[in-house]
């Protein structure tokens, strides 16, 4: 429905001032005539010019402002916000993309971002990129879209603050060190990235072309032979291609940020494996620098021992040109990427210039070379040369042990992904073009230098031989000279004696030592720039809280300065020892493992089978990738087994630390998904396991509140059911107004996480209901999954029940203290056949009773407000007192060690052996063990030995450990008189007192108050009643010292005790005691002496 020009309709009027939302919309621009063509106005909204003043005025009293996109064929040049593709336009302090022709909502505070499309004013948001990015958004704004409760105008009621946010509502600490930072970062003006060639196939094509390729190739040749020699680099193609694959896997299945290695595998496989990993794969490459520095500085001064021209002694000059190197490498690296890059690019001319070079050599022959081993391409010398011939107990596997440090160095891009324009595409591209090229090239040169160069040659001209000669067998032979001698040894030419063979098949020797040094150079550059990179990404997960130092970065870049001064530091202090063959083989093997966790990585996400796994690179399969995983384990120990060991040992030494100091990071890993696929398999599969009393685990419901509001009624349940069954904590909230679900939401997230700081296996469960009771049969009915559902009940006494009103007794203390599911339940619900049912009458206060009245009535239905107990301040600003003294430390009782004691189980009835099986599970527990069970049981005078010897032989075949059985056969003698009196004096006030009123009015009395205690009922109870006061003192009596009670419930015949009679029972039955559990069992086994 459109308005008339100049008109402009909003959600609520401009006269109600009260609404959070105020939409405008702005008229069509086509239909505005060239007099009321739009401009921007100067608080960043769009208007007709007659009323521009007005807009501004208006929509300075709500939250939200209008841009309504321009065609741009009528974009002025004041319009300087608006680009001329008609695609972008700028608000206040934000800008924001779209197709033209919508109006969007823009929210200057928080950046929240509406479209109406729809031909009416709504705040209702329509797909946009922006609602997808997370906080940090270094790509654009993070923009948060209109909640449910906002499209239901919930937060129209709600004040906001200066700042434009609901009252109590802040934007979190890394929500605005990130916003600064895109500040500054705007400030600064654009970053400087590099596509996939010069950011990744250069990159990786200098640090696979290492020095190996012109001093160790030929010599791996003249060992392995031409066929063994490709099988080599085959399988090290193969375990590099498969890591190529499962790296272009990761990297397109999201966006990816600075920190390589470290940055994929711990967002795939979380911060365990990516902690461990990250750290030894920035130490590798930190070393890594040094070797290859190391190398050069060997190659220049053997350059100047050969012109006498040494400084001091090889290995102190080897010190000083590594130093200089280093130094200067580190200055072309601080200097920034742009000049790195440049950097490499020379590097890589010169390299390439040195391979062709040595193509370009093969095929000039000159009779001067011949004696040295060289007489271009001939099928006798190539086929001589196919076979192995090691030497020296030189085999397959130490060749490729020494080869395979070669073909590594495929990360060299994914390592500053955080400089790529283009991640996502350049990484693949760029990783398996390396891969390629440089895998083609090392078959070349394996070929060439087979077919050219022989294995043995004197250097000496008048090693000659006749062709005629019968005795010639070998290629030397049919080419006229006789190497027999170098059988003996001796020989300094061929492939098997001289390493820089290359040099001297090639055009221009000295180009192929401006390779070598090119080769190494590269790579220490890569090395370089790589360590510090990874180490900050992973400083900046804060992964090892100590390392935070180094995640600062500077310019425009970020530039880790840090990191490359640490870098330095490490790679100079290895360059100084100036040893490395015992470090290198441990590189590899770091190197291997990262190469190892990605492959991995790729494996188990895709096992996971989770819906976020969708890399846009589909060349890859799981097995595939497994396979590759396992095959760079095994390529470890072939390299070299002890530094296999060795880096074996020093990952999981890390993953246990990152393990235990548990990083506050949810990254959605791989292993969340895979968590969460067996937890679901595995609850399936147990539905289809019927129950046996074996396998009977108490699954409790503890009606705790806040988890944290009764800590001893939680650590008492805690100690029975950890790593034994389930543990959830009730908390049923009662509300008089509608229930906040958002708040409830929080809580649960809160104390959810509580439970797992303070290492107690339980779930947290609120509901709303409107009171105790119906929220306690929600709770039974709806909680747990499948199996895992509680059968257990358990509530804490509430020791000073009788200071509430009349109505709470009747409303709330029946339910508290209910004794089955049934009467829990409604009367047409059946009972599970499984539940059992606890409760819990904990005197906390020892035995004085007086003392124990401390929670407030409040904290059964509700605990809104935490008692004394559970402050966690370490200081009081006052001393507590005596009674909040002793409160505190009875909290706490069963969260300490049990030191030497009993506990007493009084196995009155039997109810399927629920009695007995807590205790026996209690003690079983580290902090219980030091307790020993004694069992009392009621029986006659005259027959208690036989009682006893019956009962032994019970828990015998139970297999359950006793100190003694107490036989009481005086339970029905009758109580002491002051017992009877004290009881009386407890339930006067609950007393219906019929005889004083006529029965009509008793009657109605007695319906309107079902809770009142009858005469009736008292003398048709009076024997029960007397034997609760004589077992509190047989209590007294015989379990005063006990660490903790077990006894089995009294039940209450449903619909015929009231209330207040069974309240006093408990009452009076744990009166003056130490901890007390009564349990009742629904009289079904859960004990059994069969196999």
């Amino acid at each position: 429905m459109s308005s008339p020009s100049g008109q402009k309709p909003a959600l609520k009027t401009a006269g109600s001032g009260q609404s959070r939302f105020q939409v405008t919309e702005v008229t069509e621009l086509g239909a505005v005539t060239s007099g009321e063509r739009t401009s921007g106005g100067t608080d960043g909204t769009t208007g007709t010019t007659g009323s521009k003043g007005s807009a501004g005025g208006e929509e300075s009293k709500g939250r939200f402002s209008v841009v309504k996109f321009l065609d741009s064929g009528g974009i002025g040049t004041d319009a300087s916000d608006v680009a001329q593709n008609g695609d972008t336009v700028r608000s206040t302090g934000s800008h924001r993309s779209s197709a033209s022709g919508h109006t969007n909502i823009s929210d200057t505070h928080s950046n929240t971002y509406y479209m109406r499309t729809f031909g009416h004013n709504t705040i209702d948001a329509v797909p946009n990129i922006d609602f997808y990015r997370q906080t940090e958004a270094p790509l654009g704004d993070k923009l948060i879209r209109p909640t449910l409760s906002e499209l239901h105008d919930e937060l129209d009621k709600e004040p906001l603050d200066e700042d434009g946010f609901p009252i109590g509502e802040e934007s979190t600490l890394a929500e605005e060190a990130a916003a600064k930072e895109g500040t500054k970062e705007q400030a600064k003006g654009g970053t400087i990235k590099f596509g996939w060639v010069k950011g990744v196939l250069i990159r990786c094509m200098l640090n696979i072309w290492g020095v190996m390729l012109f001093i160790r190739m030929s010599w791996i040749v003249g060992q392995a032979g031409i066929g063994l020699t490709c099988v080599i680099i085959l399988m090290a193609t193969v375990v590099t291609t498969i890591t190529g694959l499962s790296t272009s896997a990761i990297a397109t299945n999201g966006f990816v940020r600075g920190g390589g290695a470290y940055y994929l595998i711990s967002r795939s496989l979380g911060p365990e494996f990516g902690g461990s990993i990250g750290l030894i794969f920035a130490f590798a490459n930190a070393v890594a620098v040094a070797m290859y520095v190391v190398g050069f500085a060997e190659t220049v001064v053997e350059m100047l021992n050969d012109v006498d021209a040494l400084m001091t002694d090889e290995l102190n000059d080897v010190r000083i040109v590594g130093t200089l190197t280093v130094i200067l490498l580190l200055g072309i690296s601080v200097a920034g990427m742009e000049w790195e890059a440049k950097a490499q690019i020379v590097l890589l001319v010169i390299l390439l210039a040195a391979i062709f070079n040595y193509f370009i050599g093969t095929v000039i022959t000159m009779e001067s070379k011949e004696p040295k081993g060289f007489f271009g391409y001939k099928a006798a010398i190539m086929m001589e040369n196919m076979g192995p011939d090691f030497r020296d107990g030189e085999t397959f596997f130490s060749m490729f042990a020494i080869f395979f440090p070669a073909a590594t160095g495929i990360l060299a891009g994914a390592n500053i992904s955080g400089d790529l324009t283009d991640p996502q595409s350049a990484i693949p591209k760029g990783t398996l073009l390396a891969i390629l090229i440089t895998g083609i090239t090392y078959v070349a040169v394996t070929v060439s230098t087979g077919s050219c160069i022989l294995r043995d040659a004197t250097g000496d001209h008048n090693d000659t031989s006749s062709v005629s000669d019968l005795n010639c067998t070998d290629a030397a032979c049919t080419l006229g000279y006789d190497f027999s001698i170098c059988k003996e040894g001796g020989c300094k030419f061929g492939l098997m004696n001289d390493f820089q063979v290359m040099s001297l098949v090639s055009g221009f020797g000295p180009l192929i030592t401006a390779g070598i040094f090119s080769a190494t150079l590269s790579s220490a550059l890569a090395s370089l720039v790589s360590a510090p990179k990874v180490f900050q990404a992973l400083c900046k997960d804060n992964i090892y809280p100590g390392l935070h130092v180094f995640a600062k970065g500077y310019g425009k870049n970020n530039e880790p300065l840090r990191g490359y001064v640490l870098t330095f530091c490490i790679g100079l202090a290895f360059i100084l020892i100036a040893e490395l063959n015992v470090i290198a083989p441990i590189i590899s093997n770091f190197f291997l493992a990262s190469y190892a966790l990605i492959n991995f990585s790729v494996f188990h996400a895709s096992l996971a089978n989770s819906p976020g796994w969708r890399p846009s690179f589909k060349y890859f399969n799981k097995w595939v990738s497994l396979a590759g995983a396992v095959l760079c384990c095994a390529v470890m120990f072939v390299v070299n087994w002890w530094a296999a060991l060795m880096t074996n040992i020093i990952v999981l030494a890390l993953y246990v630390y990152v393990s235990y100091k548990k990083p506050d990071v949810n990254w959605g890993s791989s292993t969340q998904a895979l968590i969460y696929n067996h937890a679901l398999t595995h609850c399936l599969l147990l539905t289809g396991v019927e129950d046996h009393v074996k396998n009977f685990r108490p699954q409790c419901l503890v009606m705790t509140g806040y988890p944290n509001a009764r800590p001893a009624l939680l650590h008492l349940v805690n100690a029975f059911t950890k790593n034994v069954g389930l543990m959830v904590c009730g908390h049923v909230r009662t509300v008089s107004r509608r229930p906040n679900f958002k708040e409830m939401s929080l809580d649960h997230a809160r104390y959810q996480r509580w439970l797992l700081k303070n290492r107690i296996k339980a779930f947290y469960t609120p509901v709303f209901a409107e009171d105790l009771r119906h929220g306690a049969q929600y709770l039974l009915q709806a909680t747990g999954l499948g199996r895992l559902k509680p059968n257990t009940l358990v509530m804490g006494f509430k020791n000073n029940w009788s200071d509430g009103e009349m109505k709470d007794i009747k409303c709330s203390e029946i339910c508290l203290i209910a004794p089955s599911p049934d009467e829990l339940l409604s009367s047409h619900e059946k009972k599970d056949a499984g539940m059992k049912d606890v409760v819990v009458s904990v005197n906390m206060l020892g035995k004085d009773s007086e003392d124990s009245n401390s929670f407030p009535p409040s904290l059964i239905t509700s605990a809104q407000n935490s008692p004394l107990i559970l402050r966690e301040t370490k200081r009081s600003a006052k001393p507590l007192s005596l009674t909040d003294q002793r409160l505190l430390e009875a909290s706490q009782q069963f969260k300490k060690k049990q030191c030497k004691g009993t506990v007493d189980v009084w196995w009155l009835f039997d109810d399927g052996g629920l009695a007995l099986l807590i205790p026996y599970l209690l003690t079983e527990k580290k902090k219980w063990k030091d307790c020993k069970i004694r069992l009392f049981i009621g029986g006659k005078i005259n027959r208690i030995d036989h009682d006893r010897r019956a009962m032994a032989a019970l828990l015998s075949k139970f297999r359950i450990d006793f100190s003694a059985i107490y036989v009481l056969g005086d339970i029905n003698t009758k109580p002491k008189k002051h017992n009877v009196l004290s009881f009386e004096e407890m339930i006067e006030p609950y007393k219906l007192k019929e005889d004083d009123m006529e029965q009509e009015a008793a009657e109605r009395l007695k319906a309107e108050e079902p809770w009142r205690i009858s005469d009736n009922e008292l003398e048709l109870y009076r024997a029960k009643t007397n034997r609760q006061i004589r077992l509190n003192e047989l209590l007294k009596e015989h379990s005063n010292s006990a660490k903790l009670i077990v006894m089995s419930m009294p039940l209450a015949r449903k619909g015929t005790v009231s209330s207040a009679l069974y309240m006093c029972w408990l009452e009076t039955l744990s009166k003056d005691l130490p901890p007390i559990l009564l349990v009742r069992g629904n009289h079904q086994s859960v004990l059994t002496f069969y196999s």
